[in-house]
């Protein structure tokens, strides 16, 4: 048993997925890959929420100092 394990892969297979990203994209582009990803499973989580931006935007300025 592999000691870091994410959905039924270990730390050998993240590292060939990562090896052949990097041959593939090349180190300049993996960080603009993996930031757009992210927007695009934020924008996916808000819509399953049924949550607009507008609405996330003023939820986060109605919290204040102390509640962080």
């Amino acid at each position: 048993m592999g000691l870091l394990r994410i959905g039924g892969l270990g730390f050998p297979e993240l590292g060939i997925i990562l090896a052949i990203l990097l041959v593939l994209f090349g180190a300049g582009r993996l960080p603009q890959i993996g930031g757009s990803l992210g927007k695009g499973l934020r924008s996916f989580k808000r819509g399953i929420e049924g949550r607009s931006d507008e609405e996330e935007s003023a939820e986060k300025s109605s919290v204040t100092p102390e509640e962080k």
